[in-house]
């Protein structure tokens, strides 16, 4: 029986040639699906971020950290005067996974925290990879988690239906969004800009440096906390409401999301969790951007998609946001990382030069997302052009919905600074 062509082969017979290639990913990314979630949905699998992290129920808190290179793992904060002490020891569990529950009157909300966690040869602080509030302190600027369970969930008065007609979207930074030399806020944003987006006929917002980042001037894109909104514009609430009003506009509210490296920082980022500089990320030389001072992630280990992949669902189902536009997908896509190529015909997207492991999870991610939402937005920001990159997973492409073209942007930039 003769295998079925996949469209976007027959959508295009200059794709012929490289017909195996396309089939390769097209089958290695449905691999990787059924490897990961087995029996279960893709959105079943992707829920990390309700198992890791801290979590209050009935009678207390639980705890739980994936850091399989730990010797110990100690919670330190204000409520234990930040000491190591036996009752907040981690109890190691099967796969590297560490927990620890705790009576309600051993946490309170506003409560900061770290984990101390020591291993062969080292120890140090570290800010919880699944922390959802991290904050710094205005006197040292450190950074630290924070304990977040307000008396009071917000509850979501809006929902947003998907445009009948062409995006007019409003890219924005919240901290940015001001007259005054000062950082803006969610609060600020909500009542004195959104009226005017609105006025001005846009339909949908774009908004940047949500995930929290230690460098301010990194507009974002040294990610530190990926399940953390940025404290520096407000609260978690606050940034609800912002998109509670927006789909009370009938904006579309789209989120930027960094999942293409992340912040080189160990105390507070992911870069040295465990003591494992590649916990998270490839080791050797392809561990570091090499333009972009931050680290790969390792997008062929399974706990490293299940971080990334509960990340999306995180947004969208927490903060309600309607899709995201993923940054630096050429870097992604390509073990250069698109540096220094021409991409001027077809064989430069098929040379082995691509990151297979990286498709396989934009693939992925595209297919969660609109699982979850099938009216769910996704753009890619993407130089090079690559086939397929905004065509429908079933029909062989990665999925996206939209590629947003930098090269365009990027060309005046260029003319600005030299002409």
């Amino acid at each position: 029986m003769k295998a079925r062509t996949l469209k976007i082969i027959k959508n295009d017979p200059w794709l012929e040639p490289y017909r195996s290639a396309i089939e390769g990913r097209y089958n290695y990314a449905l691999s990787r699906e059924k490897s990961l979630k087995g029996d279960r949905s893709l959105a079943e699998f992707a829920n990390g971020h309700l198992f890791f992290g801290l979590h209050k129920h009935s009678e207390g808190w639980i705890f739980r950290e994936w850091a399989p290179n730990a010797d110990t793992i100690h919670l330190i904060g204000n409520f234990n005067n930040w000491e190591r002490r036996p009752e907040y020891a981690l109890e190691r569990k099967d796969n590297g996974v560490w927990e620890i529950q705790l009576a309600a009157d051993q946490l309170q909300h506003g409560d900061l925290y770290k984990m101390f966690v020591s291993w062969l040869g080292g120890s140090g602080e570290r800010v919880p990879a699944w922390a959802r509030r991290v904050v710094q302190d205005p006197v040292n600027y450190i950074f630290s988690a924070q304990v977040w369970e307000p008396a009071t969930k917000y509850c979501f008065k809006h929902k947003v239906k998907a445009p009948s007609k062409t995006l007019f979207i409003y890219e924005c930074h919240i901290g940015m969004a001001t007259e005054e030399e000062r950082i803006g806020t969610y609060d600020e944003f909500r009542r004195m800009v959104l009226p005017r987006i609105v006025e001005n006929g846009y339909n949908a917002i774009q908004i940047m440096a949500i995930q929290e980042h230690p460098y301010y001037g990194s507009f974002g894109y040294h990610v530190s906390s990926f399940f953390a909104a940025s404290s520096r514009f407000g609260t978690p609430e606050e940034l609800k409401l912002l998109i509670d009003e927006a789909h009370g506009y009938g904006l579309v509210v789209i989120m930027d999301i960094v999942h293409s490296h992340a912040v080189k920082n160990t105390v507070e980022g992911l870069g040295c969790l465990d003591g494992d500089p590649s916990l998270y990320f490839h080791s050797g030389d392809r561990r570091e951007h090499p333009a972009w001072d931050s680290l790969c992630f390792n997008y062929g280990r399974d706990e490293v998609l299940h971080f990334l992949l509960s990340n999306c669902k995180y947004w969208l189902e927490e903060f309600c946001f309607d899709g995201f536009r993923f940054d630096g997908v050429t870097s992604m896509l390509y073990r250069s990382h698109g540096l220094g190529e021409a991409f001027s015909s077809y064989d430069d997207y098929y040379n082995l030069n691509q990151d297979g492991d990286a498709i396989a999870y934009l693939t992925l991610a595209n297919k969660l997302i609109h699982e979850i939402n099938p009216k769910a937005i996704t753009i890619a920001e993407e130089v090079s052009g690559m086939p397929g990159l905004a065509t429908p997973v079933k029909e062989g492409g990665i999925g996206f919905d939209y590629r947003m073209a930098m090269g365009i942007p990027d060309f005046w930039i260029k003319l600005i600074k030299e002409y």
